[in-house]
């Protein structure tokens, strides 16, 4: 889960991180009277839960509140980034003197977390990773000691940070660590991570990336789940209980367990398609489920065919093939539909869909193959 960087600052700066005095605004007014409070100069962000929000114009720079009543008012209600600005934070702006990058993400190759550090800040570490992969600092802490004191030094001296700095950017270091690990974080960074005219280190931006496996043990944190920035279908998958991400082609995919889903991925891009979505609705699912992850798959526009790889063990294949039917004859859908039925009552399954003139292939390669071609078929549109 994300959570906005307004969010994400609260939470760091409980753990003794600095942070430009700032507050949300929901309206152009009351981002007028934060800046007031706060004098001098302010910067006005847009609060959404997507990166590269400067780039697209989400941050500006106010000289007065006048001018941050102005910012707030053409950022509240516009869209970045294919999100809705709803809210804004308005913070004191600081004099930058330099920008570092430091960030925590969880490590699953040597099941720990990795820590990483640049002297280049204020730019998508990604793209440093990949010009400037030297300047990328990283410590692996041991999940069971944490962060050392050595390896927290060793980011410090690694960006270059002075004697008299590295003090400070372990402490940060430390503290970034212990929030990643006490919040059961997935992803937290700052970038940039500035020293102002006054040498201090202040955190500018932040993000945070919470495990949805820990809801149970984070509820404070779930609450602030912001489901109007999130995927209608991956609320909707949420809510059903099977795991669904979207993607960017045009096969929707519907599987019962993690591994033939992946697989039924491959193949598809094995017969030149791209699958619209991963979908696992589990080993076990029942004919329910199914219609509920089809609704599912259906809600995505750029769906041109659906690819639904069933194999029966504890499901039973005919009880899926009658809620298929049913649930098409239901909502008419013009959407071609190829399936792989096999398993349990696998035989009487596909009796079921061929009597209702849905297709049917023995193999997964077949299957893959023609939803590839019926969604790459140029469709008629009627009004």
């Amino acid at each position: 889960m994300n959570i906005h960087e307004h969010e994400a600052r609260d939470i760091l700066a409980g753990y003794g991180i600095a942070f430009p005095p700032g507050r949300v605004a929901a309206t152009p007014d009351e981002a007028r009277t934060i800046a007031q409070e706060l004098g001098g100069k302010v910067v006005v962000k847009a609060q959404i839960l997507a990166g590269g929000r400067g780039k697209a114009g989400g941050v500006k720079l106010a000289h007065s509140p006048q001018e941050a009543w102005e910012h707030a008012g053409a950022l509240l209600g516009s869209s970045i980034k294919a999100s809705t600005v709803r809210k804004v934070l308005v913070a004191q702006a600081v004099t930058i003197v330099k920008e570092f990058y430091i960030g925590a993400v969880l490590d699953r190759a040597n099941k720990a977390v990795t820590l990483m550090a640049s002297s280049m800040g204020g730019v998508d570490i990604e793209e440093v990773a990949s010009t400037s992969p030297e300047s990328v600092i990283r410590v692996t802490a041991d999940p069971l000691l944490g962060l050392a004191d050595y390896q927290a030094r060793e980011l410090a001296y690694g960006v270059g940070c002075s004697k008299a700095q590295s003090d400070a950017f372990a402490s940060v270091a430390h503290s970034l660590f212990r929030a990643f690990v006490e919040r059961d974080c997935s992803l937290v960074e700052i970038n940039p991570l500035a020293v102002t005219d006054s040498d201090e280190f202040v955190a500018l931006d932040s993000k945070m990336v919470i495990d949805d496996n820990a809801a149970w043990r984070q509820a404070p944190l779930f609450a602030l789940r912001d489901l109007t920035e999130e995927d209608p279908a991956e609320t909707k998958a949420r809510e059903l209980g099977v795991s669904y991400i979207k993607l960017d082609g045009n096969v929707g995919c519907l599987v019962n367990g993690a591994g033939l889903a992946m697989a039924t991925m491959d193949a598809i891009k094995l017969q030149g398609g791209e699958p619209a979505n991963f979908l696992d609705i589990g080993g076990g699912a029942s004919a329910e489920s199914v219609v509920g992850a089809l609704r599912i798959v259906l809600m995505d526009p750029g769906v041109r065919a659906v690819f639904i790889n069933i194999f029966g063990g504890i499901t039973r294949c005919d009880a899926v093939a009658q809620g298929l039917v049913d649930f098409l004859r239901e909502t008419g859908t013009d959407i071609p539909v190829i399936a792989r039925l096999t398993g349990t009552n696998g035989p009487e399954g596909r009796r079921i869909l061929e009597a209702a003139g849905i297709g049917i292939t023995e193999t997964m390669s077949e299957a893959a193959a023609a939803a590839v071609k019926v969604a790459q078929e140029p469709r008629t549109v009627t009004t």
